[in-house]
């Protein structure tokens, strides 16, 4: 018997235009597919050029009539986050949806950004947030909805305040870790200043909970020239339905997030485990609760990049 697929119910999006990270793809493909299908044009800023390419024909297949803008974008390179973000703009076009989705995972060495921050610190975290800093007045304009996707990983390990770039002692799963509690309380965060200083946006936070996707495959670039042993196994599980989401499924929680979910929270599959299943509000990670780790993420993460919301008060 088939397998029958949690959903979501997604309102009209016409007319919004959308920007997801990540969205050549896996998850921030199935997410991108999805809001275009609503009627949202949609930004992809890829690293891949070609990948971008093969998802704007893989979405254009599902819906021929979608509209669909490729864009560069590195974000272990602040250079790149400021070169999308003068260009974007330039355009001068409202933001009304931004889903911080892209990502890296445990490179088994450590590896550095283009401006020297540990790989998956600087690009899940700095390279987003320094990304939204350089939107700010589009996502102002547009009243934007914005949803920026941590992980189950979040729930465990800590920020490492006395080496934040891991230099000393390298671990491939803290240092994810870090950059996922880094990322959620930057998105809370946001939230909070947003309704204290009156900047029109609403953030909130997702997680997939775990399927078969490119974090643990062989990727190159980050030094894994084979898939891990536990990308095998999730994709087993996931083929047979046991417990874990699927790429479209795990689509969803964020789908959720940014075009019906509630300012401050965290969206997340409600399946055992939180592990696969229909998307739902979550309980939020005991690693996110404290506002004021979360101003000390903000702060370090405005001296690191270079960048600031101050003019915004």
């Amino acid at each position: 018997m088939p397998r029958t697929e949690p959903t979501v119910t997604v309102p009209d999006l016409t007319g919004k235009l959308a920007v997801v990270t990540g969205a050549s793809d896996g998850i921030g493909l199935e997410i991108a597919a999805r809001l275009a299908a609503a009627g949202a044009e949609i930004v992809l800023p890829v690293r891949n050029p070609a990948k971008g390419q093969a998802a704007i024909t893989e979405i254009h297949r599902r819906t021929p009539a979608a509209r669909l803008s490729p864009r560069r974008l590195d974000l272990s390179s602040l250079e790149s986050v400021a070169a999308l973000g003068a260009e974007l703009r330039d355009d001068g076009r409202p933001i009304h949806l931004l889903v911080n989705n892209a990502g890296v995972m445990t490179p088994p060495d450590r590896q550095v950004t283009a401006d020297g921050f540990e790989l998956q610190f600087g690009t899940n975290h700095l390279g987003h947030f320094a990304l939204v800093a350089h939107l700010m007045p589009l996502l102002r304009a547009g009243s934007a909805r914005i949803t920026s996707q941590i992980s189950v990983a979040a729930d465990s390990g800590a920020i490492n305040w006395a080496d934040l770039n891991w230099e000393q002692s390298y671990d491939g799963m803290r240092a994810y870790n870090q950059s996922k509690i880094a990322f959620g309380l930057f998105g809370l965060e946001l939230a909070r200043r947003s309704r204290r200083y009156g900047w029109g946006i609403t953030s909130n936070l997702s997680h997939p909970g775990v399927a078969p996707t490119s974090l643990l495959a062989a990727r190159p670039e980050v030094g894994r020239s084979r898939e891990t042993v536990g990308r095998r196994l999730i994709g087993a599980l996931s083929a047979r339905g046991i417990l874990l989401g699927t790429a479209r499924t795990a689509a969803l929680p964020a789908v959720l997030a940014v075009t019906t979910g509630h300012d401050g929270l965290f969206y997340g599959p409600s399946g055992p485990g939180h592990l696969g299943g229909a998307p739902a509000e979550q309980k939020l990670y005991s690693r996110l609760r404290s506002e004021e780790e979360a101003e000390r993420v903000w702060r370090t993460s405005e001296e690191s990049t270079s960048t600031s919301f101050a003019q915004l008060r």
